[in-house]
């Protein structure tokens, strides 16, 4: 029992770390929006019925339903078609729907606030309203990132050995378990032990893990010096690395990968033994790099998203396995942070930082998502006013006459497939999270 109600806290940790990431996105779009004048009718965090609302002056605040979203409501989103009649364009499917987001932007505008319409601002103030909510899950993954990496810390290789292997194994061995006949690790033989810290090598001071490896590395089938400390007390051992293939690294210690994505190898010194981990506060410098990173990541995914999307249908209606880096949906987001507060092997520190850590991303990719510049993302408002600008620029520059504002809502159509889409995709990630969920165990 202790397990499943940990598993529901996971889960309700990560709903309302997303209504509140939800709420904070509306409110970057509604205090600008306020302060150039543009009435907005409601405030509200997700769709569908409403739970429970109140009006504070003009404006309802409410939760709904479905916390899969929020919205503002802004009166005059659209300007009134140029040179056409009501309901000229009325006839057909998709004209109608163009009419219809024309009347309904025409009808929120009431007597004595023409002036307040949202398509009356400037551009640069229509900008900063639709930028607003990206911008605030932006802020708040780098207060997120900024906990976790400057309080909870990252894990890093140590000095103390973590772990001893018994036999030698090259790295791309298919199986990682000893078998009678496989060579002894000259770490073992030699006598190192778990809980080993390394003090020198080769008569080498070492200050950090991958110093240790370089230094074996270079050292095949040669008798190496070892100072460690154990219980307290230097012990000096003597170790001789035998040749075997192991991965190529870098000076942070990851391996390189050649042109294919393939890891590349090298003969090179191999003791057997593993660093065991510690957990170091980063300093402030590190905090926008890490999210820079992970907008990164999260972008690759979305220019991706179409072969993506192939390979969770693939998972779900086949007997592939989920990429563990792919696209999830809320529901598999909350599983995972599920899993993680009920494992009892990790502590509470570790999975508070599992915690942040999934938030923190989750608001990177409503910052990444939102931008993609197509309606109804505020991407696609951003773009739309930025082509005014354009175009009034290239009219005031040719001596022309002003343009007047860009039509949105001639993008209706566009809008409501690319509604159709993503709702599509919702379905499929949330059905593969059921019946394919990305696993921890």
């Amino acid at each position: 029992m202790d397990s499943v109600l940990a598993f529901v806290i996971g889960v309700a940790i990560i709903v309302i770390g997303l209504a509140v990431s939800i709420g904070l996105h509306e409110i970057g779009h509604l205090v600008p929006a306020k302060l150039f004048g543009v009435k907005v009718t409601q405030y509200m965090i997700g769709f569908g019925p409403t739970i429970w609302s109140r009006r504070r002056g003009e404006t309802e605040y409410g939760l709904k339903a479905i916390p899969l979203g929020g919205y503002i409501a802004m009166i005059g989103m659209f300007p009134p078609a140029k040179g056409e009649r009501a309901h000229e364009d009325s006839t057909g499917f998709f004209r109608g729907l163009v009419q219809d987001a024309r009347d309904s932007s025409a009808e929120s505008i009431g007597a004595g606030d023409e002036e307040r319409a949202f398509y009356r601002l400037p551009v640069w103030k229509r900008i900063i309203i639709m930028f607003g909510g990206p911008f605030m899950n932006l802020l708040l993954a780098v207060v997120l990132f900024g906990v976790l990496l400057m309080g909870f810390g990252t894990a890093q290789a140590s000095t103390t050995v973590g772990s001893v292997s018994a036999c030698a194994l090259p790295a791309t061995s298919e199986r990682q378990t000893c078998e009678p006949g496989d060579p002894a690790a000259p770490g073992a033989a030699a006598g190192i032990e778990p809980g080993d810290r390394i003090v020198s090598v080769a008569g080498e001071p070492i200050d950090s893990w991958a110093e240790s490896t370089a230094i074996i590395r270079e050292h095949a089938e040669e008798p190496v010096d070892f100072v460690v400390v154990r219980d307290g007390e230097e012990v000096a051992l003597t170790v001789t690395p035998m040749l075997s293939e192991r991965y190529v690294l870098d000076e942070q210690g990851v391996v390189v990968t050649d042109a294919s994505g393939e890891p590349r190898t090298v003969q090179a010194g191999f003791v057997g033994i593993a660093a065991a981990t510690e957990t170091v506060p980063q300093p402030v410098t590190a905090v926008l790099p890490a999210v820079g990173q992970q907008i990164s990541g999260v972008t690759g995914i979305i220019f991706n998203l179409p072969q993506r999307m192939v390979d969770v249908a693939n998972a779900a209606f086949g007997p592939e396995e989920r990429d563990p880096n792919g696209p999830m949906s809320v529901v598999g987001v909350g599983r995972v942070a599920g899993e993680i507060a009920s494992l009892d092997e990790i502590p509470l520190a570790s999975k508070a930082a599992s915690m942040v850590g999934l938030l923190a991303a989750l608001n990177v990719a409503l910052f990444v998502f939102n931008l993609i510049p197509l309606l109804p993302l505020d991407g696609g408002h951003i773009a739309g006013a930025l082509w005014e600008a354009i175009r009034r620029g290239v009219a005031k520059l040719f001596r022309r006459p002003d343009p007047g504002p860009v039509d949105l809502a001639k993008l209706m159509p566009i809008t409501l497939g690319v509604v159709v889409i993503f709702g599509a995709m919702s379905a499929l990630l949330i059905y593969a999270d059921i019946v394919k969920p990305v696993s921890l165990l």
